[in-house]
């Protein structure tokens, strides 16, 4: 993927992935291509994707490795002038020719994130560890339901009410972990996040996390798994 200039971006993926990322200055991109290829570099006015010749693409995922490991575990070699510069020179070779020997392909529009997603995502972010609600979010956002489901749909793969309930059941479970068992009860941390039918919560609470709330509030917390800033897929 190359990102336009001051480009957004969001992508969902259904399986593992992983991710890597290079960059250079814009005028040394056109002066590393003018050296290499012999004509200006320049950033794409749309996010493009580039299939680069198989042999390019893994001798670039070689290198990239090869320069993480060593600044994970050799920092003091890449401190030398000459060595950052010999493996900084190999990338970017190895970068324009997968940049140049490829046909780009426009993305889509509908596969970036667009002005209704980035404020969604900025009102998830400012309300951390409240409950809301489909009806206050497409108030405040002055999107239709309608609206705010086709974009929920194409970038988080469901809708903003299976979205909002996922993510009430993670900051419940939250709760239920950090309660004191003596003053707290299930009924009232479920209640606090929407969830009046405790039958239905109950069920659903166990086949998420594969316990029952009464079972998580009894247990010893583990904060750093109940952080609901990790789930996969899910943002906020």
């Amino acid at each position: 993927m190359v990102y336009s200039a001051g480009a957004e971006h969001h992508h969902r993926s259904s399986t593992e992935c992983h991710w890597a990322a290079m960059s250079l200055p814009l005028e040394d991109l056109a002066a590393a291509g003018q050296a290499i290829v012999g004509r200006d570099l320049t950033a794409p006015k749309v996010n493009t994707l580039i299939r680069p010749p198989p042999g390019l693409m893994s001798r670039l995922l070689r290198l990239h490795e090869a320069a993480g490991h060593l600044a994970a575990t050799g920092p003091d070699i890449l401190a030398h002038p000459e060595t950052a510069k010999m493996i900084e020179r190999e990338l970017i070779q190895v970068m324009v020719r997968c940049l140049t020997e490829s046909r780009p392909e426009r993305i889509c529009a509908c596969h970036q994130r667009g002005p209704v997603m980035r404020r969604f995502e900025q009102m998830i972010e400012a309300n951390h560890g409240k409950p809301l609600y489909l009806a206050e979010i497409c108030a405040a956002l002055g999107v239709p339901a309608r609206t705010l489901r086709r974009h929920c749909q194409l970038h988080l793969g469901m809708g903003p009410n299976q979205y909002l309930l996922l993510r009430r059941m993670h900051l419940a479970r939250r709760a239920l972990a950090l309660a004191d068992p003596t003053s707290r009860s299930v009924t009232d941390i479920a209640t606090n996040y929407g969830f009046w039918e405790l039958g239905r919560f109950s069920v659903a609470f166990h086949k998420l996390f594969g316990e029952s709330p009464s079972a998580t509030l009894r247990g010893p917390a583990n904060p750093k798994s109940l952080d609901d800033r990790t789930r996969p897929t899910l943002f906020g």
